[in-house]
């Protein structure tokens, strides 16, 4: 689950948001966020759907899968 802590902070700073803006948007505490993007927590599904809403990506995109063969 390492890229999407790495995807997460990517596309978090592709927007020019601050870990406290997305710790706001998704409710929860500045540190709560930043344990997601230091990969030492992995967030629920609803609130991974919630972090792909805000940064404009597919999940997907934010948890690294790709289909290619």
């Amino acid at each position: 689950f390492m890229e999407f802590s790495q995807n997460l902070k990517k596309y978090r700073l592709s927007l020019s948001l601050t870990q406290k803006a997305m710790a706001d948007y998704l409710g929860i505490s500045e540190r709560g966020y930043r344990y997601y993007e230091m990969g030492t927590r992995e967030p629920n599904l609803s609130t991974l759907v919630q972090m792909a809403d805000i940064l404009h990506v597919s999940l997907d995109e934010l948890v690294g899968r790709s289909f290619s063969k």
